[in-house]
């Protein structure tokens, strides 16, 4: 029978983790050059348009529909088909079945958004729309069955994964460091050019995601309930104290202790205490947060610089690092006190939740990090991936959308980049009487 109280509760969820799908736009978008700043925000909003769509046509049904294999839901829920009012007890039996699937697409749509973090500013845009329908469907699909669809193989060795340490966290933060690898560096990175344009921007995309993660984690109960409760008080505490590992530890390194070091680590502890939200008390999510902020600090920094990779926007850093700790934490934390439906964990008791953690993190490191690349490949192969190193000077935002954020701001590095591409690809234009003699100067804004 259905209850009132948890539909409203896991409605209001749903319109929490759909608003932090634009808080991520905002945040990617604050911390990009003035030049790809609306590239970057519509990525991440092209995603959700895209995805809204595919999750209903068959998105729900190869995750959530009935099993085959063990490895794949079959199309039964295709066009939600057989998906009504009427609560699915294998998922809910309070909430109906159609908004169980609404809520599972919020997760779906800001999942491959994430990726944008590793691949901005120098990607084409309908390569990445071909390449984000291709990950949800190849990867984020089949993964969701074996974590959370019923018969899914991971499932059934009761995997510990509250609200998306593996299906989300990982699974984006991976698929982000493929990508920038198999990109390669931006124009200008390891110059000192490549700065965050709009720092208030990125404060305010982290705000909405801080706000919007209350209904990822408790809206994960789904229901109006003790666990809901338990999940949001942990949520808070965890980013709260990786903000502050964070901070203490760019203060120690750099001297100076940064806001947006302040957002990175409060990111870091939302993502790390996502898996572990329904479990863990709030004692555990201090700990958690605390060493959350500190190991994605490493991996954000030194770690990035030292192999010289170019995750543009640390989706690695924060989600691929931090949604692999949580794990482990959820491993070593959980308490049936907290959930009955759990398990306990190793300083509860049990040692074997931890194992089945430790064996769903490499299953998703290898499937996310090899999928990825493969279809990366087939889509640089069909239709290339990357722009040219020409309209990357320049800034996509002008190059593949005709649009600009600051349209005062213009001008000058845009045309400054124009110009020696210009020199670069046609010689003879250069004699033009009516092109200036002297060159512009350089600015890369």
């Amino acid at each position: 029978m259905t209850n009132g109280a948890d539909i409203a509760w896991v409605l209001v969820a749903s319109a929490l983790v759909l608003f932090m799908t634009p808080g991520l736009a905002l945040f990617y978008g604050g911390l990009v050059r003035n030049k790809n700043v609306i590239t970057t925000m519509y990525q991440v909003i092209a995603v959700a348009l895209i995805i809204s769509i595919q999750w209903i046509l068959f998105g729900y049904s190869l995750a959530f529909g009935p099993d085959v294999m063990h490895l794949i839901g079959n199309f039964h829920f295709a066009l939600f088909y057989h998906v009504g009012f009427v609560p699915d007890p294998a998922y809910s039996s309070t909430i109906p079945a159609e908004l169980f699937a609404i809520f599972q697409m919020m997760f779906a749509i800001i999942t491959p958004a994430v990726i944008v973090g590793g691949l901005a500013e120098r990607v084409k845009f309908s390569s990445f729309l071909v390449f984000s329908l291709l990950w949800s469907t190849l990867i984020y699909d089949p993964l969701t069955h074996w974590v959370w669809g019923q018969g899914g193989w991971l499932h059934q060795m009761h995997l510990l994964d509250f609200a998306g340490g593996t299906v989300v966290e990982m699974a984006s933060g991976i698929s982000g460091l493929v990508c920038a690898m198999y990109l390669g560096k931006r124009h200008g990175h390891g110059t000192g050019a490549i700065k965050a344009h709009n720092v208030p921007l990125v404060i305010i995309g982290t705000a909405i995601l801080w706000f919007g993660w209350f209904g990822f984690n408790a809206g994960s109960a789904l229901a109006a309930n003790d666990v809901a409760v338990n999940a949001f008080l942990v949520t808070n505490t965890a980013a709260a104290a990786s903000g502050i590992a964070w901070v203490l530890i760019e203060r120690w390194q750099t001297g100076h202790a940064s806001i947006i070091g302040a957002a990175a680590g409060i990111i870091s502890g939302l993502v790390a205490v996502t898996p572990a939200s329904g479990f863990i008390n709030p004692g555990a999510s201090i700990v958690l947060g605390l060493i959350a902020g500190v190991i994605s600090y490493f991996f954000s920094t030194m770690f990035k610089n030292y192999f010289g990779y170019d995750d543009a926007l640390d989706a690695f850093g924060a989600h691929g690092i931090g949604g692999t700790w949580g794990m482990v934490a959820t491993g070593l934390f959980a308490t049936i006190a907290v959930n009955p439906q759990g398990l306990n964990g190793v300083f509860f008791g049990s040692s074997q939740t931890l194992w089945v953690e430790l064996l769903a993190i490499v299953v998703t490191w290898v499937f996310c990090g090899a999928g990825t690349w493969v279809l990366l490949k087939v889509v640089d192969l069909i239709m290339g991936i990357r722009v040219t190193p020409e309209e990357e000077k320049i800034g996509l935002d002008v190059i593949l959308h005709n649009e600009n954020a600051y349209p005062e701001n213009l001008t000058f590095d845009v045309a400054a980049n124009l110009f020696e591409s210009l020199k670069k690809k046609s010689p003879e234009l250069m004699k033009k009487d009516w092109l200036p003699d002297a060159d512009p100067p350089k600015i890369d804004r």
